[in-house]
């Protein structure tokens, strides 16, 4: 199963190749996406991606994880996040969401088992 590439990218909007959705934040994972609703593990810019907001992609058998930081980089990415997801034996980077997308969708382009979650605004 292949990893959907990202169709387009603008604040506040990302829309995935192959889904009728569009999507503020998102997760993408080879076969799959859906929304990233920071609500569900509670949050926010600061102290930034949790653990919890990423488990679900890494189950899903990915090798590399790609995380958008938002447009400004304003979503932080606490060192205890990357250390937990390369405890599980998964590659990360963490970029601006436009390069993270860009990275992503040429990875997905060359099949790799490539997850990622994208913030598109700040």
């Amino acid at each position: 199963m292949s990893s959907p590439t990202i169709a387009s990218l603008s604040w506040g909007h990302m829309k995935v190749k192959g889904c009728s959705s569009s999507y503020k934040d998102c997760k993408v994972w080879p076969g799959g996406s859906r929304t990233w609703d920071w609500r569900e593990t509670g949050t926010d810019h600061y102290p930034g991606v949790q653990p919890a907001d990423l488990e679900e992609v890494l189950r899903k058998g990915v090798d590399l994880l790609v995380i958008g930081r938002g447009m400004s980089e304003a979503l932080q990415v606490p060192p205890s996040t990357l250390d937990f997801v390369r405890q599980k034996g998964v590659q990360v980077k963490v970029l601006q969401t436009e390069k993270a997308v860009a990275e992503y969708n040429q990875l997905a382009g060359q099949g790799a088992k490539v997850g990622g979650v994208f913030h598109s605004t700040c």
